[in-house]
C-alpha cells in the first residue's frame, strides 16, 4: 500500500524532480519511524491475537535464507560440473 501511494504522489513528477522529493523522506528518522511502526503492527497483527503465523513465518523465512546462503555454493557446483562435462569429464 505504501508503495502505491508513493508512486501515485511522483507519477505526475518530471524525473529531475523526484530526487528533491524522495530526499527528505530518507532521512533516518523516517526510516526508523517507518520500521518501527511495521513492527508495532505486525505485532498487533498476529503476536496479540496468538495466530500460528509467526511461526510459519520464521520456518519459511528460515528457509528462504538458508537457500540464498547456500546458492553461491551450489552454483559453483554446477558450473564445476558443467565443465567436467564439457571437457569429458577430465579433472583440471
Amino acid at each position: 500500500m505504501a508503495l502505491r501511494a508513493l508512486y501515485n504522489e511522483i507519477r505526475g513528477m518530471k524525473v529531475r524532480e523526484v530526487p528533491a522529493y524522495l530526499k527528505p523522506r530518507l532521512t533516518w528518522e523516517n526510516v526508523k519511524k517507518s520500521a518501527d511502526q511495521a513492527v508495532d503492527r505486525y505485532i498487533e497483527k498476529y503476536i496479540e491475537t496468538s495466530k500460528p503465523d509467526p511461526l510459519f513465518h520464521v520456518c519459511f523465512g528460515g528457509m528462504a535464507f538458508s537457500y540464498l546462503v547456500a546458492l553461491p555454493w551450489e552454483r559453483a557446483h554446477l558450473a564445476h560440473l558443467e565443465e567436467m562435462e564439457r571437457t569429458g569429464g577430465k579433472h583440471h
